[in-house]
């Protein structure tokens, strides 16, 4: 939940609520979560999209997610957010951020939970395509501020924003460097890679992981803990090695 009405706002936060008042589509890399701990509507956790949808009257100007979860869960998230507003007769900016991850195996801390966070999830990594497929969702589910969050990398932007073309009413300069849905390809030297210069081929595709025996989903690791534990209590100082040996006892294979 971003940016809530009546607050004092920063200059960037500004810029935004004027691009998105004069009807343009804002894409962005990053985010901005605002826990509403403060206003006594959700205790403070990384998870809190109950907040828009049993308490719409909080006041944001900008309601959405980011991090922690894939485009999927993120666009069903806004999907409810947006209809609490509604019931409420409420209107604001809606916004999604989602990882540029794969985590349809996540719990309900998202990707901390999976054994491959946070340096091993490059396997789940999504393509251009699944990010215009998800920029095409979110625009037509009323969100105006599509990005990402963690794994997103340029090209991921780029195709947010090739997507939106017709929308913007332009294409990113980076277009210049490619050809759209693999256009460019209709060159290639391989018959068969010629073949693939069309945008149903890329729509289509099934991405295989190319690594032997690798499972198509992994065991969350939460090990039970939800948010208010003692253990997810963050502190100032170091892991000391005695907790780091308690919770490598902990640790499960």
């Amino acid at each position: 939940i971003l940016f809530p009405g009546g607050k004092k706002q920063d200059s960037c936060t500004l810029g935004i609520l004027e691009r998105l008042d004069a009807g343009e589509i804002v894409i962005g890399d990053g985010g901005f979560v605002f826990a509403l701990e403060k206003r006594g509507y959700v205790k403070a956790g990384p998870w809190t999209p109950e907040a828009a949808v049993e308490h719409p009257e909080a006041g944001a100007s900008i309601v959405g997610v980011n991090c922690h979860f894939d485009a999927d869960t993120c666009l069903k998230t806004v999907k409810l957010m947006k209809e609490g507003l509604e019931a409420a007769k409420l209107k604001a900016y809606l916004m999604s951020q989602p990882l540029a991850f794969h985590t349809p195996d996540c719990g309900k801390q998202g990707f901390i939970d999976l054994p491959e966070f946070p340096f091993g999830l490059e396997p789940r990594i999504v393509t251009r395509w699944d990010v215009q497929k998800y920029a095409r969702q979110a625009y037509d589910l009323g969100i105006r501020y599509i990005g990402g969050c963690c794994g997103f990398e340029p090209y991921h932007i780029r195709a947010i924003a090739e997507e939106l073309a017709p929308e913007r009413g332009f294409l990113p300069e980076a277009s210049e460097k490619h050809g759209s849905w693999g256009s460019s390809l209709s060159m290639h030297t391989k018959p068969w890679v010629r073949a693939r210069a069309r945008k149903e081929y890329w729509e289509n595709l099934k991405p295989a992981s190319g690594r032997p025996y690798c499972p198509s989903l992994s065991k969350p690791d939460g090990w039970g803990v939800t948010k208010g534990a003692r253990e997810l209590m963050q502190q100032k100082e170091a892991t000391t090695e005695q907790q780091l040996k308690e919770l490598f006892q902990k640790q499960k294979f």
